[in-house]
């Protein structure tokens, strides 16, 4: 191994620790962004509405207001295909200097052709008039799934790819659409959207450190099985439905003797994908708080960190606006205690007794906390507020978010070091950090974030359910310009294969 070390990068032996060292002290990170956002949304009034739940609970309790809806005519791979041509286009990048997409996403469109082939394919297609056929010809692509933080799984791999080479330049693409049944308890936390990054040596945005903390355990929070029907079972139950009561022995025989191609299918069973997840959301909320926790900790094995000084914003893998205030607050009891502020908040709220569920609940209204989420948290949920939970682009969202909220507020956070917290289910979590570099305004300020969000299409329930259920055949948007879905081919030999315009 160390061999080929030496033979790929052209070193001697003695030259091996400065390589490593050249390797780790490489500034690396994002130089660009963009983002591709569906056109409509349902204000969550509306929902609150029709689904007979306190207004109060959303928008104060979750920090939800509307939540992003994709029309009949969009998915994951339209999604990220809109967000990569807009980096690529507006940053002028050469598609043919890109060596690496890597796309994060936990809403794949099949069990085998990932979305970034379908992604580029779009996308070369819409650049050959300026740089010829085949412009990503000799670009690595691949999908990377692990629920929510796929993204940053991406991002991850991306960087360390960067700093291996001269002058390399990754994309990392996140795009999903977050849909949960209708009336579940899920269902005012959807969201969808897409994001493109620009990873680059000596980053006009933000460079991201060499130290990673990671928190991983195998669990069941919240999963997308395939469910698994008897055919028979099925067969049955629809001919009950419509009024008859055929023997096992009658539905077999109908089975083996018919033309359909989906009936007479020697498969006794019938597999079933649902993009509506399985979860407990309890159990995936105490899931996200422990990996956190774990990660925290590894990341300051790694390095004396101070997080509660050293760290000007925290960003969040954010499933509803304020579920990283939420989680963070025993956290940020022991950095007081680490601090040395601890009495301050004692001070306020009164030392902990025998129930500490209520002495949580009077720390998190105090004004010692509420100072903490002004001032670090806050500016990254308010994109989240507007969109809902966009799964593996979230914290990437929550971070432009927070870079538009400065710009508009004219602040000065050149400098600034950003913590990101990032978690997926099944669990893993992963600290990384980050430093605002000089031009990180300039990388900003044509995303036009918020004004963007202002200015969508509002639908109202009847048309979001339809939506959901898949039940609308016309587009609700025509207005839109961007890539779309144009058909799913239904011929044999391309049945199921999605083409786009």
């Amino acid at each position: 191994m160390v061999a080929l070390f030496f033979c790929k990068h052209n070193v001697s032996i003695f030259d091996f620790p400065n390589s490593l060292n050249n390797f780790r002290m490489k500034n690396v990170g994002i130089d660009a962004i963009d983002y591709y956002i569906p056109n409509l949304f349902v204000d969550m009034q509306d929902l609150s509405l029709a689904r007979d739940i306190p207004y109060e609970k959303l928008s104060q309790g979750l920090g939800l207001k509307k939540m992003s809806i994709p029309d009949t005519n969009e998915d994951t791979a339209s999604l990220a295909a809109n967000a990569l041509f807009k980096l690529i286009t507006k940053n002028k990048i050469n598609p043919s200097d890109i060596g690496r997409i890597y796309l994060g996403t936990e809403t794949g469109l099949d069990s085998s052709k990932p979305i970034s082939s379908y992604v580029i394919e779009i996308v070369e297609d819409l650049l050959s008039d300026k740089f010829g056929n085949r412009s990503f010809k000799n670009c690595d692509i691949v999908d990377l799934t692990f629920a929510c933080i796929g993204g940053v799984d991406a991002l991850e791999n991306c960087i360390d790819w960067v700093k291996g080479g001269s002058k390399r330049k990754a994309i990392v693409i996140a795009t999903d659409i977050a849909k949960y049944h209708l009336g579940s308890t899920g269902e005012y936390t959807q969201g969808a959207g897409a994001l493109s990054l620009l990873i680059t040596e000596n980053p006009k945005m933000i460079s991201i450190s060499n130290i990673w903390g990671v928190a991983s355990k195998g669990i069941g929070d919240f999963f997308k099985p395939r469910r698994i029907f008897n055919k028979k079972d099925i067969f049955k139950e629809a001919a009950s439905l419509m009024g008859t009561n055929p023997s096992d022995e009658e539905v077999l025989e109908i089975l083996a003797n018919n033309g359909s191609k989906f009936w007479n299918s020697s498969n006794k069973k019938i597999e079933v994908y649902k993009e509506e997840p399985v979860y407990e959301g309890q159990f995936s909320n105490e899931s996200y708080q422990e990996r956190i926790y774990e990660a925290l900790d590894h990341f300051k094995n790694q390095k004396n960190i101070n997080f509660l000084t050293e760290w000007a914003f925290l960003i969040f893998h954010l499933p509803y606006a304020y579920h990283g205030r939420k989680m963070i607050l025993e956290k940020w009891i022991q950095w007081l205690e680490e601090n040395g502020e601890i009495d301050n908040l004692y001070n306020e709220v009164g030392q902990e007794d025998n129930n500490r569920k209520e002495w949580l609940k009077l720390v998190s209204k105090s004004k010692m906390f509420n100072e903490f989420i002004q001032n670090k948290i806050m500016p990254g949920e308010l994109a989240s507020a507007e969109i809902g939970n966009m799964y593996t682009g979230s914290i990437f969202m929550a971070l432009i978010s927070l870079l538009s909220s400065a710009l508009e507020k004219g602040e000065d956070i050149k400098n600034a070091k950003i913590g990101f917290l990032s978690y997926g289910s099944g669990s893993k979590a992963k600290i990384f950090e980050g430093t605002l570099e000089s031009q990180w305004e300039e990388t900003i300020k044509e995303l036009d974030l918020f004004s963007k969000l202002n200015n969508r299409i509002k639908i109202d329930i009847d048309s979001y359910e339809r939506l959901h259920n898949n039940e609308s055949v016309s587009p609700l948007d025509s207005s839109s310009s961007s890539i779309k879905l144009d058909k799913i081919e239904s011929s044999e030999l391309i049945a199921g294969l999605r083409k786009y315009k």
